[in-house]
């Protein structure tokens, strides 16, 4: 992973993947033409950016997969080459996901045809409405926080609090974008956005890269490779029919997606939410966090203001949730940010997070969540 930036300051994309790519390699004590699959992840960039930026390290003719599914698409990549060596297709694969972004919130870019998210706006238009005023996303996860706050009466604050842990733990990662604390009277008291959002609930737009190599047990053994940390358990899901059933903007914006990825995810590796240490979740906004403790199984329906309130989503509680910052403080480029959870992930199992290690972590949960809509858990664990 390379730090992350604000739109105008980065370099041009295939620069930033390029950068991240050789990381991976160097990390992995690799050649580049000893992989043999690549999946490279964007959402804004043209048709095959993926070998663009992918021919910046070398030309070996291997297959190159671009690869979008909005702000899953780096784990979407992830899955795909995880899938492909599974299935004994390959043994050694390069999955990269970089963005370079403009300034602002998210919009529609094609304005000239029938809208991507028109099922999940529609559906949102019948429960709640539209504001002509508020960025697109979020309406959809603004909406969703007040669907939690009539179920369970919680305070906005509560929300907020949610953004004060995330730049606490940002302050020590060096790859994040922000990493000044802020306080709760701060983040209560910034812009208003939608529902119980503030400005300082929701994530930027960034630009960076970051990529994994995945290999094979037995290309790891016959390579002499350490590789301390595995894919346990992985889980994809899109939308289901609650999604347009019912009138729950949770559902709307991934709430079932998440609970039923985790659920496979457990019940596939054999453990539960308690088994594990650490968690990277997909908090776009911090109302999106708050819901997904709950989706993942870290709390009980209904239990997250108490997991907030005493501290049971950071160090020395039952999980450490976003020890990296997460989207709201290292920022969130969409195409890399599923492959940069992957990374502090890596990076904790490996007893390498320096000074937001997670003491004693073994089992790391990753959530990442694209409207329109894909999920995807995966389950990292040590191979020592």
């Amino acid at each position: 992973m390379i730090p992350f930036a604000k739109p105008g300051q980065s370099e041009d994309w295939d620069v930033m993947a390029e950068k991240a790519i050789r990381l991976a390699l160097q990390d992995a004590g690799l050649d580049y033409g000893e992989i043999q699959q690549a999946y490279a992840g964007f959402v804004y960039a043209d048709s095959t950016a993926g070998q663009s930026a992918i021919y910046r390290v070398g030309c070996t003719g291997i297959p190159i997969i671009n690869v979008n599914n909005n702000c899953s698409t780096g784990s979407t990549a992830l899955f795909l080459a995880r899938q492909m060596i599974e299935c004994g297709a390959a043994d050694c694969i390069l999955a990269v996901g970089f963005e370079q972004m403009a300034p602002g919130a998210l919009g529609l870019v094609f304005n000239d045809r029938k809208r991507t998210l028109d099922y999940h706006l529609s559906k949102q238009v019948e429960i709640q409405g539209w504001d002509a005023t508020a960025p697109m996303a979020a309406q959809q996860f603004g909406g969703a926080a007040m669907d939690y706050q009539q179920r369970y009466g919680i305070h906005d604050e509560v929300f907020g609090m949610i953004s004060v842990k995330a730049r606490r733990h940002a302050a020590n990662n060096p790859s994040a974008l922000f990493r000044t604390p802020i306080t709760l009277a701060e983040v209560m008291e910034s812009k208003h956005v939608f529902g119980p959002i503030t400005r300082l609930q929701a994530c930027p737009p960034t630009c960076g890269a970051a990529a994994a190599v995945l290999v094979s047990s037995t290309f790891a053994a016959r390579r002499g490779l350490k590789a301390p940390v595995e894919i346990v358990a992985q889980a994809m899901t899109t939308d289901y029919a609650s999604t347009w059933e019912g009138r729950s903007m949770m559902s709307v914006a991934g709430y079932d997606m998440t609970r039923e990825a985790a659920r496979q995810v457990y019940e596939n590796a054999g453990i539960g939410p308690a088994d594990v240490q650490v968690v990277e979740l997909h908090d776009c906004f911090a109302p999106n966090e708050l819901i997904t403790y709950e989706g993942l199984g870290l709390c009980p329906e209904g239990g997250a203001e108490a997991y907030i309130r005493d501290g049971r989503n950071s160090y020395g509680g039952d999980h450490v949730t976003n020890p990296s910052g997460g989207l709201l403080s290292k920022g969130h480029p969409l195409g890399a940010t599923g492959l940069a959870q992957c990374y502090e992930l890596t990076q904790q199992l490996r007893g390498t997070a320096g000074s937001r290690q997670v003491e004693g972590a073994r089992l790391g949960l990753q959530h990442n969540l694209g409207l329109g809509s894909a999920c995807v858990v995966t389950l990292y664990g040590t191979t020592t």
